[in-house]
């Protein structure tokens, strides 16, 4: 994970975000639901009280997961970042187990 927060803060402002919208989509490919939010607050590494955190455990997830990929400021679009990895990651291992 390391790495890739690494690679994500040498991106400028824009690639952020356009990365972030990236993450977003393919969690909702990868067919995330509303469960995973706990989970992958956990693995993520925040705290419930994060705004990506927040957000991830209120309403529709893949509404939810627009609404993290379009925070702008700095910190919390590093939150979000982790936050979309550990989504996709657990999405993705469900899809693979089926």
């Amino acid at each position: 994970m390391s790495q890739g927060i690494e690679w994500f803060s040498s991106l400028a402002p824009e690639e952020q975000s356009q990365t972030l919208r990236f993450l977003a989509y393919h969690c909702i490919q990868a067919r995330a639901i509303a469960e995973d939010g706990p989970e992958s607050i956990s693995r993520a590494g925040r705290r419930p009280t994060h705004t990506p955190a927040v957000l991830i455990t209120r309403g529709p997830i893949d509404h939810q997961l627009r609404k993290i990929a379009s925070l702008t400021p700095i910190d919390e679009r590093y939150k979000a970042f982790r936050l979309l990895i550990a989504v996709l990651v657990i999405a993705d291992a469900r899809r693979r187990e089926y």
